[in-house]
């Protein structure tokens, strides 16, 4: 059984330090950095649990997090996001003025970042389907209680922007000031780096409740970030030290299989015939379209050439209503539970693994496995949780671990793509 945390995020982090890169690891020049995940979930005694409660958390913060970084886009670029219709983007004021990654029951992985002059280490989380890098002030009162915290005043690089911001991607406000630092990340020093100081976190980051990390950071595009500065990614591909804007990523709930490469890939992990690249559609998000779902070789008429956002912070495939009802017909014993728009379905855990989603990406189908697919029986029924959940306030598809974790998965900075291939 799996267990999702209210951020509902699987989440991977670079490290600090530079070990040298295994031969197996590509790039055209220079250092790329290979980065080992370690599973807590077993060290917890295997103990994954699910429940209805932390799945319609889940489903409510993915809902949150998209409608914030929809409000983002549009106050960034002067238009509406293409794939905003249905959200309410218009209800928040705007604002005024090699370290081992450790995966928190299965669907969270952190490790260190360092922030300031001298460092200070943190842990933090990286998310491809947003774009800020925050961690707790040392001013932030009982919120960010066991986190570690940022003292602005103890590092000479830092410089305080003078901007507040406020971020909507929980239940409620995580808030604070904006400053500019240093930040050591995957061997690299990215100067200049814009970070969040909070003041106040909302529940979702409660250390005792669910985010044992201590802040969180995008890896997506400048379009949809809250922060006057540029996101991690793009301080660092426009530094000129990677060899390739590149990150590489393997997935996985096995204790140390899972890894992330910054500035190139590891060809060991993949079968490198089977790499396929689909452009980033819109800047913003990791946006593509997808050729198509399919189970047991039927296609989902509905979901061929629909637009889908790559997101390694999410870990629910969560799609439009139609697509999943479509999906879901005919599919003996299926039953959907909703609340409010966010929908989610149980099969039979006897049939369940009949079913499973093949994803379609340039031409190419990648096998979402049954492990994967079967999120293990409902607290709330005899059945099983199935991975394709719905919003009827999206007329896209969020492609989170539920599929990534079946794939090798390269987002390329600088060519605007996403590759995916077979994993060994």
């Amino acid at each position: 059984m799996m267990k999702f945390t209210a951020i509902c995020a699987l989440f991977v982090v670079a490290a600090i330090g530079s070990p040298t890169p295994p031969p197996n690891v590509h790039s055209n020049m220079g250092r790329t950095q290979r980065i080992l995940l370690n599973s807590k979930s077993n060290a917890a005694n295997g103990s994954r649990v699910f429940d209805s409660s932390t799945m319609w958390e889940q489903l409510g913060f993915v809902h949150r997090k998209y409608s914030a970084t929809m409000r983002a886009y549009e106050r960034n670029t002067g238009s509406p996001h293409s794939l905003s219709s249905r959200f309410n983007v218009h209800s928040v004021a705007k604002r005024d003025g090699n370290v081992p990654l450790v995966n928190y029951y299965a669907d969270l992985w952190y490790g260190e970042i360092e922030v300031g002059t001298p460092p200070q280490k943190f842990t933090a989380v990286f998310d491809t389907g947003s774009s800020d890098l925050f961690i707790p002030s040392n001013k932030c009162p009982v919120t960010c209680d066991g986190h570690e915290q940022y003292d602005p005043a103890a590092s000479s690089s830092a410089k305080d922007s003078g901007e507040p911001f406020v971020l909507m991607y929980g239940s409620g406000e995580t808030s604070g000031e904006e400053y500019v630092d240093d930040v050591f990340v995957g061997g690299y020093k990215v100067e200049k780096q814009t970070v969040g100081a909070a003041l106040v976190y909302s529940a979702e980051f409660n250390k005792d409740v669910s985010f044992p990390p201590d802040g969180l950071s995008g890896l997506g595009f400048p379009e949809i970030s809250e922060f006057e500065g540029s996101p991690l990614f793009q301080t660092l591909d426009e530094s000129g030290k990677l060899p390739q804007s590149v990150i590489g990523f393997k997935l996985s709930t096995t204790p140390g299989a899972s890894e992330m490469v910054i500035g190139g890939t590891n060809t060991s992990l993949y079968h490198s015939e089977t790499l396929t690249y689909v452009p980033v559609t819109k800047k913003g998000y990791w946006q593509v379209v997808i050729d198509g779902i399919s189970r047991s070789g039927e296609e989902v008429i509905e979901s061929q050439a629909a637009a889908a956002i790559i997101d390694t912070g999410t870990t629910m495939i969560i799609t439009s209503l139609t697509i999943a009802q479509s999906f879901y017909a005919n599919i003996p014993g299926a039953k959907a539970q909703t609340r409010g728009s966010v929908t989610y379905w149980t099969i039979p855990c006897n049939i369940i693994n009949l079913y499973v989603p093949t994803f379609t990406f340039g031409g190419r189908p990648f096998i979402v496995s049954a492990e994967a697919f079967n999120l293990g029986p409902d607290d709330l029924s005899s059945d099983c949780m199935a991975g394709i959940a719905a919003d009827s306030d999206m007329d896209f598809t969020i492609v989170g671990d539920v599929m990534l974790t079946n794939t090798y998965t390269v987002f390329d900075y600088t060519n605007a793509r996403v590759g995916f291939a077979d994993l060994v």
